[in-house]
């Protein structure tokens, strides 16, 4: 059963994704007791254990059975850390969970060692490694999440890009830490952009569209105009133009069909909820190697 179908008498608020639109976008579902998990194909094909985490089969109130996976100021311990069990067991993997405290800067984190992957206090927005047996991730609410996989040297990176991010080039800079770290060629790289925020739904104000303008020679291509000075932003397109830009072939990025602020009945939405109930669980991208 698609997703699209479990959650009874919720009104779809974007264009329904259908199985077929979702298996040429590069996605599938995988699921388990409830759990859902959207796998980019292609990372799966490659060898990367990879998700993104939706909303369903928790035990959080965001409301009930909600599968928040950060956020312990929101939330109890208890309840992340059995909504992180239920998301690893849905993907198939026994293994460690390497996270950062995201400040939405461009530091990148490079977990070289068991200790690395472990320290999950250090303040980075994007994660690289090539070890085996843990599963780096980011932690999103309507932000962008970027997977990065290299095939040929088995490294791997997991980016939280929110427009400060973007504009600091955090994509980038992920695959420049690759390329330094462990020789990776980005032409190599696939890569998986997840759900956030659509150009459909994120307006943003005219200091958002003045820092664009300062980083991309075409960022007039990421807005549409909406009131005096404001404009909805394309923040998965940006990305997707970082990744261009750095070298990565076009065929090799895949971006997920989704909207975190038009689908709150799989995706949790800082936009949306934070207004309507002030608090909002987070979602989680991960990606690793067996």
């Amino acid at each position: 059963m698609p997703v699209d179908k479990i959650i009874e008498n919720q009104p779809l608020t974007d264009v329904e994704i259908s199985d077929e639109t979702l298996a040429e976008s590069g996605f599938h579902w995988r699921g388990r007791d409830g759990v859902h998990v959207l796998v980019c194909t292609m990372l799966d094909t490659l060898g990367f254990t990879n998700g993104f985490s939706t909303r369903l089969g928790g035990v959080s109130p965001f409301p009930a059975n909600s599968l928040n996976l950060a956020g312990f100021h929101e939330d109890s311990s208890d309840n992340i850390y059995e909504n992180r069990r239920r998301f690893l067991a849905a993907l198939g993997y026994d293994c460690e969970l390497a996270t950062a405290w995201q400040v939405h800067g461009d530091t990148v984190k490079i977990a070289a060692s068991a200790d690395d992957a472990a320290a999950s206090e250090d303040r980075a927005d994007a994660i690289v490694s090539d070890l085996e047996g843990i599963l780096v991730g980011v932690k999103t609410a309507d932000c962008v999440p970027v997977l990065l996989a290299d095939p040929t040297t088995g490294a791997y990176a997991a980016v939280h890009a929110g427009w400060r991010g973007t504009v600091q080039s955090i994509a980038s800079k992920a695959v420049r830490a690759m390329k330094e770290h462990y020789g990776t060629q980005p032409a190599d790289l696939v890569s998986a952009i997840g759900p956030g925020a659509s150009r459909m739904r994120y307006e943003v104000g005219p200091e958002v569209v003045s820092a664009f303008a300062e980083t991309f020679s075409v960022s007039e291509a990421f807005f549409t105009p909406t009131r005096d000075g404001h404009a909805l932003i394309d923040l998965r397109s940006a990305n997707h133009r970082q990744l261009l830009d750095c070298g990565l072939r076009a065929e090799n990025i895949y971006s997920a069909p989704f909207c975190t602020m038009g689908r709150t009945d799989l995706f949790f939405s800082y936009r949306i909820e934070k207004n309507k109930y002030g608090k909002t669980g987070r979602l989680l991208s991960v990606i690793g190697r067996p």
